[in-house]
């Protein structure tokens, strides 16, 4: 770790604790594609968990986590980590959460997680006529690409014009996409209108794979990263499955509290388009077999 950060990352402990820091212990974690992160220990018991990233590369990236995190925690519906600190060191930007102790992922742990989703979903966005706003206040990263959030009273028009079309221009300048797909594309968001039915918008965590969410030693869900906005909740629903790691308790859980849709398979496999083309933008030509596939299969 840089030591003008360990030297910040005392100074605001010591400030957030109120206690003088005497011991300072640093391990770093790999778990993220595009962070630095680490295991901080201060005063040999108290344990925080650091993320360190570029200010130039990814522009307010932590502050937009920070938020996405704070606008689910006031929900009080699942868990989220406490943000300690979200500050700008030099030329870094520095993101200080509680460390969560991961625990066993119960039968009841499913179940609830499922209630949880399902509970989070059912809030909504309305304009003061009643009508459903997707979107949110502002623009934020799906991993390491920016999310764009402009609000619209229409799914089908935010799915098209902020999800997918920005992908897909990006895709196409790097060579990824040519001509039959932009085509295949066009005559998909024809169906939408048919394949989507007519729900309120959902708060969603709106980056749910698998590495996404933790159980914490007392068998809770806790939702981590988010790409928060208000959308369809078969956005969330299907980026579940394009990873696996959820297990089916979760979905009878939710289904349950609030019942799929009768065509959630063929929703959630339109809405993982989304995914697959952030993966292929960031990670290259492994994903298009995948995009092709669904392309197809609703030509």
């Amino acid at each position: 770790m840089i030591a003008f950060i360990q030297k910040y990352l005392e100074q605001a402990l010591s400030e957030k604790l109120g206690i003088q820091i005497f011991s300072f212990q640093s391990s770093a974690i790999g778990c993220g594609s595009i962070n630095d992160t680490y295991r901080i220990k201060v005063n040999h018991d108290t344990i925080f968990f650091i993320k360190i990233n570029s200010v130039l590369k990814f522009p307010n990236l932590f502050e937009k986590e920070k938020n996405g995190i704070e606008f689910l925690r006031s929900k009080k519906i699942i868990s989220t980590p406490a943000i300690v600190a979200c500050d700008i060191v030099e030329n870094y930007q520095v993101l200080i959460l509680e460390w969560i102790e991961g625990g066993l992922k119960t039968e009841q742990f499913w179940e609830k997680f499922g209630v949880q989703l399902a509970t989070l979903h059912l809030q909504t966005f309305l304009t003061d006529n009643g009508k459903s706003i997707f979107g949110f206040g502002e623009d934020n990263y799906m991993g390491a690409l920016t999310q764009k959030n402009t609000q619209t009273n229409n799914w089908n028009d935010f799915f098209i014009q902020c999800r997918l079309q920005p992908q897909i221009k990006l895709a196409r300048d790097k060579q990824f996409l040519v001509s039959k797909h932009i085509a295949a594309f066009e005559n998909l968001y024809k169906k939408f209108t048919s394949i989507f039915n007519d729900e309120k918008s959902s708060l969603l965590h709106g980056d749910l794979w698998s590495g996404n969410f933790m159980c914490n030693e007392n068998a809770e869900p806790i939702l981590i990263d988010p790409a928060v906005y208000f959308g369809h909740r078969s956005m969330d629903l299907a980026m579940t499955t394009l990873f696996g790691g959820f297990d089916k308790l979760f979905y009878e859980s939710y289904n349950h509290y609030f019942p799929f849709p009768g065509n959630y398979a063929e929703q959630w496999e339109i809405c993982n388009l989304y995914p697959l083309l952030i993966h292929l933008n960031l990670f290259g030509r492994g994903y298009l077999g995948q995009i092709e596939t669904a392309l197809r299969k609703f030509s």
